[in-house]
């Protein structure tokens, strides 16, 4: 199968949009708030707020390197390489939050954003940390990273927080290409309405009728557990998924980054 391909233009102010609504959020935020603990380990609020703007300003970094010579990986092998950067994004993210204003560092991020995105073009080549990719593509990466972190800040503050529609469809579609390429096959279907369905996990494949093997789910509960947010047992447990078939269970091939 192809890679996917992603709209620059929709993407980009996908991205711009639940920027800004983050923004909304931290503006309101106290010195309190801001203490306040994360799941990311020993991450406060501060921190993510920094790590938030610090995802989509790599897209600024890379865009004032100059390109690679060859596309290496689309954005789907992204996902695969993400857990060796923990360590530098770690460092990268505590000194943000140490030495910048959160406000000052997302407006500063957005306003380079909008001017550098708004001159390249799909095709350019950028330098990501896992191999050299298209600009497309790894825009499509940023809004995994928004939405999960997005969803990260709204755990973590007790509220809710929307979700610019093309991020949240981009970043659902995008790990749901990940399971597929992870677990090639067609004995499973992965249903995430309204956005995605795919065919995965070596076996019997389906070709007509109803599926025998099916997993369903919402959108937030599908990156939440992609990303190992939410363990498959609890989402279970919780029925925020379902799972018909004896090749339903598609636990081993969870998270897909973390």
């Amino acid at each position: 199968m192809a890679p996917r391909t992603y709209d620059l233009v929709k993407t980009r102010n996908a991205i711009t949009a639940q920027l800004r609504t983050v923004r909304t959020v931290v503006e309101a935020l106290d010195d309190g708030q801001f203490a306040l603990p994360t799941r990311l380990g020993a991450w406060t609020v501060r921190e993510l707020t920094a790590h938030i703007a610090l995802g989509v300003g790599a897209v600024n970094r890379l865009l004032e390197l100059p390109a690679p010579p060859v596309r290496e990986i689309t954005a789907v092998q992204w996902a695969s390489g993400t857990a060796a950067l923990a360590g530098r994004v770690d460092e990268s993210t505590r000194t943000a939050a140490a030495e910048t204003d959160p406000l000052a560092l997302i407006d500063r991020v957005a306003d380079r954003f909008a001017e550098l995105t708004a001159v390249a073009a799909p095709d350019r080549l950028v330098a990501g940390g896992v191999g050299g990719m298209r600009l497309d593509d790894l825009l499509a990466t940023r809004c995994v990273e928004l939405v999960t972190h997005t969803d990260d800040l709204a755990a973590a503050l007790n509220t809710k927080i929307p979700y610019d529609r093309w991020a949240l469809a981009t970043a659902t579609r995008l790990l749901a290409d990940t399971l597929a390429a992870k677990a090639p096959g067609g004995s499973v279907e992965v249903r995430i309405p309204p956005f995605a369905v795919v065919q995965c996990v070596a076996g019997p494949k389906h070709t007509r009728g109803t599926p025998p093997n099916v997993v369903e789910t919402d959108p937030l509960t599908w990156i939440r557990l992609a990303t190992g947010r939410l363990a498959w047992s609890a989402a279970l447990d919780e029925a925020s998924v379902t799972a018909s078939g004896e090749r339903a269970d598609i636990a081993d091939q969870l998270p897909l980054l973390s």
